[in-house]
């Protein structure tokens, strides 16, 4: 059901699925990039979905146990109590470890513009020992997918270094929104 939906939104809107298959893994966390719009979300999805990948992402528990908390796990969120002082890194990272599944991360945290990205991301994938996929949504291409794989080492400073590289000529939806300098 998920691959015909991602078929239908990709579709009827234009959009492009663009990835290298060496990095279309099934064990990893996914940095969604830009992150300047809700529509975001949909494409990315649309974009695994289509490809048939068990995608994840984490949200407040309330939308998970609300009336419509089916409707919100089928897409793939996982709750989390942020309430009671949970380790979402460490939340994240038994989850990777336990079961095959892509979390998706939009490093921004919020689709205005930020000063600094968040690190999460990247110790979710450190501490789970999985690599971080560079998902990318370029709204002038009409594309999303994943072009590029990192592996933690054990410089953050070089491996941000190359994440920040990577990102700098995609636009999102609302590029003046979108800061490519993330530390």
């Amino acid at each position: 059901m998920k691959k015909i939906l991602g078929s239908l939104v990709l579709g009827v809107t234009g959009w492009k699925m663009d990835y290298d298959e060496k990095f279309m893994i099934n064990k990893g966390v996914l940095v969604a990039a830009p992150h300047t719009s809700n529509w975001d979300f949909f494409f990315t999805m649309a974009v695994f979905w289509k490809r048939g990948t068990n995608i994840k992402f984490l949200i407040k528990d309330s939308y998970t146990k609300s009336l419509f908390g089916f409707f919100f796990r089928w897409m793939g969120a996982v709750g989390v109590d942020r309430e009671n002082g949970k380790n979402m890194v460490n939340f994240a990272a038994s989850l990777l470890k336990e079961k095959d599944l892509i979390f998706t991360v939009p490093a921004e945290g919020k689709r205005k513009r930020v000063e600094k990205w968040k690190t999460g991301f990247y110790h979710i994938a450190k501490t789970a020992s999985v690599p971080i996929l560079l998902g990318f949504l370029d709204y002038e291409k009409k594309i999303g997918g994943v072009k590029k794989m990192i592996v933690p080492s054990d410089s953050f400073e070089k491996d941000m270094q190359e994440i920040q590289d990577y990102y700098k000529d995609f636009k999102g939806k609302f590029p003046e929104f979108y800061n490519p300098s993330i530390y």
